[in-house]
């Protein structure tokens, strides 16, 4: 890519085929106001020597990107950091998570351990592996067994290396004042909120709030046939200020572990 802003146009433009529903609450955003802007992307990767969080950290990197934070998910046995543009404050952060393997079942570290082994270390090393897909066949037996365990697993395991959700800065909005608004619009378009924890994660207290779609099913092409599966959610964030004014920019873990769930089997 010649710039950050190409790169992450591209992302969007792969995160949105996936998640064709995140492109019309954008274009509903951007008739009610001037700018809607990206708080963070996250990226989900297993935390293999080949493939851990610094293997797609790198690509963020030397485009001006620092670590500014790490988070634990115990319960779903993650481990994930945020980055942050060291000059530019409208880039997005980027928010990279990673499964902790060593903490699998055996089915699940041999079956990850084989996909990633499949993968040509020169296409990890290309920016382009950000939204590279997969690189190995997949069968839905094993996407159902993964998830029997780990639905973050699954995921990796379905969708391979790309955006998995999006974020919107409530903040940079000129329609919405709080987040309360934003869900009310957003489920007016007919599209269903993350309930777990409630719709709304997070306080003013803490200086963040979030809120996200449900992950729109989409068709997949496994070895048995074409299934429908959860793919990707669009997130809105609300951030507020620190003592000095400027406005918290980290995350709140247990609220993230809420957010996780965006990507769930709806029933």
């Amino acid at each position: 890519m010649s710039n950050l802003n190409q790169f992450l146009e591209t992302m969007w433009v792969d995160y949105t085929k996936m998640n064709p529903q995140a492109a019309q609450i954008f274009q509903a955003f951007s008739k009610g106001n001037k700018h809607v802007l990206n708080d963070h992307i996250a990226l989900r990767t297993f935390n293999h020597p080949k493939l851990g969080i610094k293997s797609l950290a790198k690509h963020f990197e030397k485009y001006g990107y620092k670590d500014c934070g790490e988070y634990f998910f115990k319960e779903k046995k993650l481990y994930a950091k945020h980055y942050e543009h060291q000059t530019n404050p409208d880039m997005p952060k980027i928010f990279i998570s990673e499964l902790e393997l060593e903490k699998m079942p055996e089915f699940v570290q041999k079956t990850i351990n084989q996909i990633v082994e499949l993968i040509p270390q020169n296409k990890i090393d290309s920016e382009e592996f950000i939204f590279s897909g997969t690189h190995w066949p997949i069968e839905h037996s094993v996407y159902e067994k993964l998830a029997e365990v780990s639905e973050y697993a699954s995921w990796v395991y379905a969708w391979g290396f790309r955006p998995n959700h999006f974020t919107v800065s409530i903040n940079h909005l000129d329609q919405f004042k709080n987040i309360q608004d934003l869900n009310v619009f957003v489920k007016g378009l007919g599209v269903k909120l993350n309930a777990s924890g409630g719709e709304i994660k997070g306080t003013p207290e803490e200086l963040l709030e979030q809120s996200s779609t449900m992950a729109n099913e989409e068709p997949v092409q496994f070895k048995e046939g074409i299934f429908k599966i959860p793919a990707c959610y669009y997130e809105f964030a609300k951030r507020y200020p620190l003592a000095n004014g400027k406005l918290y920019q980290g995350f709140i873990a247990k609220s993230a572990d809420k957010i996780f769930e965006s990507t769930n089997k709806q029933n």
